[in-house]
């Protein structure tokens, strides 16, 4: 225990170290001692005086030890496929994008579909993983939602011990700074008092579980929240965006924030029967009519942005390179609902609408504009339009302007269509194009998809060269090709002889590429058996 003395010789070793030795008596008063010797000397003293503090402190009682975890009810994995789990988490990625891959699967990318795959039999995770599966999940945000369901309760109880696995707390229910949606009075306790990251994520899941009560939430602190945060905030809406959440929207119209203004315009477009799309129809409307002969479309752009316009989301000034009235005019157009075309423009079906010739060269501003409608409404009939036919020349299509937006028409499609376009898309165009495309695409790739992306490798095999922008479509055919194309892809693996008009290696590349295809097509599907308990 430290005694009076201790404390008072403590304080005059601080005092003099604080004076300076020369001006201070005690250590340094020693007759024939050097302003050297005596800063030595005094922190010899404080060195002894230090060992005797601590020696006399008293031990603190000690911490309480956490609880249990909470149990985990599911079952545990069958024994191979911990085996391999504990393979997919010790694996690191290898040398840098630019290096050679080699014919090795590349397991860093199977363990998302692994995750997947063992949440859909519903297995807990292994204990004893738990700490790698954290540290994995850290670094990669894109595997925190199916691995954190995978890693359970258990992960929760972990992750209060471990600040560097606090990112567990914040984006799964039952998580300390995250309470179950349905738990009102925790959630209104931390929607009151926790920190942004956590009221963002709170407000997500709180949607999800209940749009209106979400909704409700966020209106009952609205006022007092700042623009920035109210952007964020705003955007949670998009899930489960119903007219229930027009009347709010249209207060947002008010908000001093240009950019709150903008996204609560953008969000109520998305509700065809909201006051906002019938104000974007009718100013659209003015501007697009049929000839004189009703067999093209003419256009008038606006000559103007009014207050109004801009109290719905029009952003006055374009960016640059692009013309006022082309600007306004998209606006209202995408802001417009597309039930608005056929009564305008002669009762005329998507497709036809679309088949239309436009004067003075307004065509790409128009269907683009068009794109964009469609995706923000989900519209199939306008998409499969603007879309057209999948062999169509060129790969920008009859509306879309570029492959990013065909991707995006591709995906308010159902999953079988959307399939069948793309390798109708593939069979035309080939893949060097495709990759957006492919991208949308359900996993795994059902056919004619998965059969036309084999035919089209297959073909760039036999043109005697390597693209190197097939990289990136051999990996993704790797995640995403069906099991069971290994067989097919077998004879691809042997080295080709080189043709006198090819590029020298360029054999030994695709050789060496459909090996790693072919290998890790056969790894997935032996890690499908492994979870069903067949190996």
């Amino acid at each position: 225990m430290t005694t009076p003395s201790t404390t008072a010789g403590w304080e005059e070793l601080v005092t003099s170290a604080l004076l300076g030795t020369d001006r201070r008596g005690g250590v340094s008063a020693a007759a024939g001692r050097s302003r050297k010797d005596a800063a030595a000397a005094l922190l010899d003293e404080a060195a002894l005086h230090t060992v005797r503090r601590r020696a006399g402190l008293r031990p603190g009682p000690a911490a309480a030890p956490p609880g249990p975890a909470q149990p985990d009810p599911r079952p545990a994995l069958p024994a191979a496929a911990r085996r391999r789990l504990a393979l997919l988490l010790s694996d690191r990625p290898g040398a840098g994008s630019g290096a050679r891959r080699g014919n090795t699967p590349d397991l860093t990318e199977l363990l998302p579909q692994w995750l997947a795959a063992a949440n859909e039999h519903g297995y807990a995770a292994p204990p004893e993983l738990l700490p790698a599966l954290l540290d994995a999940a850290r670094g990669r945000t894109d595997l925190r939602p199916p691995a954190l369901g995978f890693a359970g309760p258990r992960a929760l109880w972990l992750a209060r011990l471990n600040p560097e696995w606090k990112f567990a707390l914040r984006t799964t229910p039952g998580g300390s700074a995250l309470p179950a949606p349905d738990d009102h009075e925790a959630v209104r306790q931390l929607w009151e008092e926790g920190l942004f990251a956590e009221r963002v994520a709170l407000l997500g899941a709180v949607r999800a579980h209940d749009a209106e009560a979400a909704r409700i939430l966020l209106e009952s602190t609205w006022s007092t929240e700042r623009a920035e945060d109210r952007l964020m905030f705003l955007d949670s809406l998009r899930t489960g965006l119903a007219d229930a959440d027009e009347p709010f929207l249209e207060r947002a119209l008010s908000d001093r924030s240009r950019n709150v203004r903008t996204t609560a315009a953008e969000l109520l477009s998305a509700l065809p029967a909201s006051a906002l799309a019938g104000r974007m129809a009718r100013r659209a409307a003015t501007s697009i009519a049929l000839d004189a002969l009703r067999t093209g479309i003419t256009v008038e752009a606006p000559h103007e942005c009014d207050p109004g316009m801009e109290r719905d989301g029009v952003v006055a000034t374009p960016p640059p390179g692009r013309g006022q009235r082309a600007w306004w005019l998209s606006q209202l157009v995408e802001s417009a609902p597309l039930a608005t075309w056929p009564q305008r423009l002669g009762g005329r079906s998507p497709a036809e609408i679309v088949a239309l010739p436009v004067a003075d060269d307004w065509q790409t501003e128009l269907h683009a504009a068009w794109c964009r409608a469609a995706v923000r409404q989900r519209d199939a009939a306008w998409a499969r339009a603007l879309l057209g036919a999948p062999a169509s020349p060129g790969a920008a299509g009859p509306g879309a302007v570029s492959l990013a937006e065909r991707a995006k028409l591709l995906s308010t499609l159902p999953e079988g269509e959307r399939a069948g376009w793309v390798a109708g898309f593939i069979s035309a165009h080939g893949l060097s194009e495709a990759f957006q495309l492919l991208g949308v695409c359900a996993v795994p790739w059902s056919e004619p998809l998965g059969g036309a992306v084999v035919d089209a490798l297959n073909i760039a095999r036999d043109a005697g060269s390597y693209p190197w922008s097939f990289s990136g479509v051999m990996g993704l055919a790797e995640r995403c090709l069906d099991p069971a194309a290994a067989a097919r892809l077998e004879s691809l693996t042997a080295t080709p002889d080189e043709r006198e008009d090819g590029a020298p290696g360029a054999g030994g590349y695709w050789a060496e590429a459909f090996q790693r295809l072919v290998g890790t097509l056969r790894l997935r599907a032996v890690m499908r058996e492994e979870l069903a308990g067949a190996v």
